[in-house]
């Protein structure tokens, strides 16, 4: 049974019913568009669908106490909540659906995303930051289930730093003083992952903001709670992290999903402590629907019971609500079929309008390149008009027939005379272009603030010798100092400086809320500095090792890597990730994977410094560019003397700029972090023998030499070596596919190009183990020596 109708007491009561019937109209508005937008995908107008049906009411009750500056971080059920706070539209719905590649029309992502991945731009057109603490926030949403917890607790986490910083208040476009809340959704199965409790763990250790709603309709597609979740219940086992006289932790309600009454008196609490408190807040909203089941692959009676099915239909949420309020005397039978019809209608109209917004343009395009071919038909091939009919007669074409078309047209007139061809070719580049930017750009970003725009300040070197350690920490130091919006977090990085004591004092000089230690839960660390720079912070989050990064990779290639591409430049988050790998000891503490890595995280910066004065020039310029990068310190380096910069905090390093650390004739040696110092010794005894090797530092693998520095050494040696610690055909192979391919390098080789890497396996405990298991200086040598043995006999002798 339902609740009595209970009117707020600052409203009038004709209020209050106008209220209680915009929220079905919203409600229905958004049941109608998942059933259309099913029809659409099964008449092949749409690829794919996802829908919100059967969580209406629940996201209605969310939505009356989402205020301005809060945040969502949710997942591909909650269109209605958009619906209902304006951040998305009907229109917008079936646009995304439709696949629009335009964010007028489509503002989440500009069609590169599947439809139910919902985002709210951040960003003007110049990529620069828009006010948030006065406008409804969504961050922008990914597939993989629970991939929006990570980001969730960043958001939540910011809320925290924005209210206890005084020296953050005057960041006012992205914070009121802290008042925010971090609301999250997320499916009763997803639930079932490790970064669900781990980041709920964290939240109540650290106590932020966040408010997090379970949808639970008792399945994760087919599978049933009876296989997801211990006492099918997650309530049940979440009252383990309930605060109470044992310590703080969170708040859990629950509520039913189809009693909208009591929907709103449970989210009405749960915002209120939430957002006065600043505590975790479990809502568990049980007994949902899915009257469509999971999408559009299949139907959900292959797995559901007839008593099951019996049950949703009588507990949908609309109907539910809707004969609640007829028994409430809020509005009549007839008025509420007018508001249906019209809903009906609404939905309809923006469906229809979206249809044709994705048909027009195409329609445009085609008949322009109709036109063409059968221009050219006359001169240059009959062919030509065969293809234009074969584009004009197909039904509804769309830009992938034009692609298939133009390159029929170019194959059928490749005996052609080039002039007469010219004008395909032209138009060919022009689609290309164009389509590029639908669907391929910002990768990286495109502001004036991006890395590669960073002007280059020369490092001022004092006669004073340090340890590394001691290069970095003062960098640290420096811009502690400089940007009160800069804080550090990680694995002992707080009390102690981290374990190599890069932050050793900082805690003591800029408080624990700046320079923080966080338990060993390497994915939340990256979700809390993902939704902290999107909230215009920040974040240094540290990974202790390199060889734990497996853990934080995911939110890496999924969240971090795609945001600026799958928002179309809406959005950006730039966290700096710090670690430490290469080579020291044993098979979790030197590792080097770099091929996995930078495979992974296109759309991040990653930075592989020589030293730690390079590392510092790294961080400086990161610092002051609006992108996410991986920077790797070499974890064998931190003792090794090095010269102080006077410039310490605002020298830069410029990415994607190789440097030459020796210049020589004979070979060209390419490499980067730890690996450096083993060429520099191995080029000192090769120049022994007469060999005069040139040493090239890559500095950044991401960007790569973007211009070109590398083949210009190639064109004078003539023969060329990569080297690293990754396993064969990892970071090498992409360096020489980079220099060879791209840069054309190939054409200047006149001996086989090599890569020297670890062994395919792990690398061995101990100095043999490290000997045998990864390029020494006797590698090389030996290497390199050969190959001017190949080059000239009777110069060289064979060494082996």
């Amino acid at each position: 049974m339902q609740e009595v109708a209970q009117k707020p007491a600052e409203i009038s009561k004709e209020a209050f019913v106008q209220e209680v019937l915009n929220d079905y109209r919203i409600a229905f508005e958004s049941r109608q568009a998942s059933l259309i937008g099913r029809k659409e995908v099964l008449t092949g107008k749409a690829k794919f669908g996802i829908f919100g049906d059967g969580k209406e009411i629940a996201q209605l009750a969310m939505a009356k106490v989402f205020q301005p500056g809060d945040w969502r971080s949710g997942y591909y059920r909650d269109q209605t909540f958009m619906f209902a706070k304006g951040m998305s539209s009907v229109h917008a719905f079936f646009a995304q659906l439709y696949a629009i590649p335009d964010t007028e029309k489509e503002p989440a992502s500009g069609g590169r995303s599947m439809n139910g991945h919902f985002a709210t731009r951040l960003l003007d057109d110049q990529g620069n930051w828009l006010s948030q603490s006065d406008r409804y926030n969504s961050s922008a949403d990914i597939s993989p289930t629970a991939g929006q917890m990570p980001r969730l607790l960043g958001l939540a986490v910011a809320s925290k730093l924005y209210r206890e910083n005084p020296d953050l208040h005057q960041f006012d476009q992205f914070s009121n003083k802290g008042n925010e809340i971090a609301f999250g959704t997320i499916g009763n199965a997803s639930s079932s992952e490790g970064i669900f409790w781990e980041v709920m763990n964290a939240a109540c250790v650290m106590q932020v903001p966040l408010l997090m709603s379970l949808w639970d309709d008792g399945y994760g597609i087919s599978v049933s709670a009876q296989y997801q979740t211990a006492k099918e219940n997650i309530a049940a086992l979440m009252r383990g992290f309930q605060s109470n006289e044992e310590g703080k932790g969170l708040e859990l309600l629950t509520a039913r999903g189809w009693n909208y009454p009591e929907l709103c008196r449970v989210y009405k609490q749960a915002a209120d402590i939430c957002r006065e408190k600043h505590t975790p807040v479990l809502v568990h909203v049980t007994e949902v629907t899915q009257p469509q089941g999971h999408s559009t692959s299949g139907s959900h009676e292959r797995y559901k019971s007839k008593e099951r099915l019996e049950w949703e239909t009588e507990f949908d949420g609309i109907l539910q609500m809707r004969q609640w309020i007829i028994s409430q005397d809020l509005a009549a039978e007839d008025e509420i079929v007018n508001i249906e019809n019209a809903a009906t209608q609404t939905v309809k109209a923006a469906q229809k309008q979206a249809w044709t917004d994705f048909l027009e343009p195409i329609r445009s395009e085609v008949s322009e390149l109709i036109t063409l071919l059968n221009q050219l038909a006359a001169t240059v091939s009959p062919e030509l008009s065969v293809i234009a009919k074969e584009l004009s007669d197909a039904k509804d074409p769309i830009r992938r027939d034009m692609g298939v078309a133009i390159h029929k047209a170019l194959r059928s007139t490749v005996n052609a005379a080039a002039a007469a061809r010219q004008p395909l070719l032209d138009y060919l580049k022009k689609f290309e272009a164009i389509n590029g930017q639908r669907y391929s750009s910002h990768v990286y970003s495109e502001s004036e603030n991006r890395v590669l725009n960073v002007t280059e300040v020369p490092a001022q070197l004092t006669d004073e010798i340090v340890d590394g350690y001691q290069v970095v920490r003062a960098c640290f130091d420096a811009n502690l100092e400089r940007d009160p919006r800069v804080f550090a977090f990680g694995e002992d990085v707080g009390k102690i400086g981290d374990v190599n004591q890069g932050f050793s004092g900082m805690q003591e000089k800029y408080g624990e809320l700046r320079v923080t230690d966080k338990g060993i839960r390497e994915w939340s660390i990256i979700g809390e500095g993902i939704g902290a720079a999107m909230r215009g912070l920040r974040p240094i989050a540290e990974i202790q090792y390199l060889d734990y990064l497996l853990y934080a990779l995911e939110p890496m290639s999924d969240d971090i890597a795609t945001m600026q591409y799958r928002t179309k430049g809406g959005q950006k988050t730039p966290i700096i990730i710090r670690t430490r790998g290469h080579r020291l000891e044993g098979i979790w503490h030197s590792g080097s994977p770099m091929g996995m890595i930078i495979h992974a995280v296109r759309g991040m910066h990653v930075c592989v410094p020589r030293n730690m004065t390079q590392a510092a020039g790294m961080y400086n310029t990161l610092l002051r560019s609006d992108e996410p990068a991986l920077v790797i310190e070499c974890l064998n380096g931190y003792r090794i003397k090095e010269r102080l910069p006077s410039n310490i905090g605002e020298f830069t390093v410029s990415f994607g700029r190789p440097d030459i650390l020796r210049y020589g004739e004979d070979v060209t040696l390419v490499t980067y972090g730890s690996c450096c110092r083993i060429a520099q010794e191995a080029c000192e005894l090769l120049a022994d023998y007469s060999i005069r090797v040139e040493l090239i530092d890559v500095q950044t693998l991401l960007p790569f030499d973007v211009n070109h520095s590398i083949v210009e050494s190639l064109k004078s040696t003539n023969k060329i070596v990569f080297l690293d610690e990754d396993v064969p055909g990892g970071a090498t192979s992409y360096m020489m596919q980079q220099v060879l391919e791209i840069q054309g390098g190939y054409k200047h080789l006149d001996s086989t190009p090599i890569t020297i890497t670890a062994n395919e396996h792990r690398p061995a405990y101990g100095s043999d183990g490290d000997y045998f298991s990864k390029p020494s200086v006797d590698t090389v040598f030996s290497t390199i020596y050969q190959m001017m043995h190949e080059s000239n006999p009777s110069k060289w002798p064979s060494l082996l």
